[in-house]
């Protein structure tokens, strides 16, 4: 059965239009003590409703930050909208932004595990979607291991905790996250059952 995946051409224009990414990671390093709490001194959250950010794309991070403070000075009306972050980022500048982007970037993301019992569907969904549902396969954008690419702004989601996952994706789908590239994500988790969307929260979690 052909797979359905998103156009290789929106990738294309997409990569078409990177730039050099100019955060400092040692200077980010000194500002991350704020960040500690949550994410850990590494970006390896030992919380698991607290996402990993280590080993993420700098690009993705800068842009997850940016739209912290837009949602900020929007009162949640555009960007991303979460109390706890707005609060991290009220004092930040561009530039710190983008350094502490660069550290975390620079830090390796830990490995996580998959269950045996969603081995099978989650790999069904993840490599090729569901047809039939019009449900795109991650693969287009995340890649075979799950490491997205910074050129085009897909992060990586592979070794992420479970339980992250699994509420980015039900915020994606009752539309309270809406920060996603041309709405592709919250397209795709409108079509995606609760059952869709445990399994492949654990399955992403050991695919590396």
């Amino acid at each position: 059965m052909k797979k359905l995946v998103l156009p290789l051409t929106l990738l294309i224009g997409l990569i078409g239009t990177a730039h050099a990414f100019d955060g400092d990671a040692e200077a980010g390093k000194e500002k991350s003590t704020t960040c500690v709490a949550c994410h850990g001194t590494d970006g390896n959250s030992m919380v698991d409703i607290y996402p990993k950010i280590a080993g993420q794309h700098a690009e993705y991070l800068y842009k997850q930050l940016t739209d912290y403070k837009l949602g900020m000075t929007s009162g949640g009306k555009e960007g991303r909208n979460n109390a706890i972050m707005f609060g991290m980022v009220a004092s930040l500048s561009d530039q710190d932004m983008k350094d502490l982007a660069a550290y975390f970037a620079s830090q390796p993301m830990k490995s996580g595990t998959t269950p045996e019992d969603v081995i099978t569907k989650g790999q069904q969904l993840y490599r090729g979607g569901d047809q039939a549902r019009g449900v795109a396969a991650c693969i287009a954008c995340h890649g075979p291991r799950g490491v997205g690419t910074s050129l085009a702004g897909f992060p990586k989601i592979s070794s992420q905790h479970a339980a992250y996952l699994k509420a980015t994706l039900l915020e994606f789908r009752d539309g309270t996250r809406a920060n996603d590239m041309n709405g592709m994500m919250g397209d795709i988790a409108r079509k995606l059952t609760d059952e869709d969307i445990e399994v492949l929260s654990q399955y992403l979690g050991g695919l590396h």
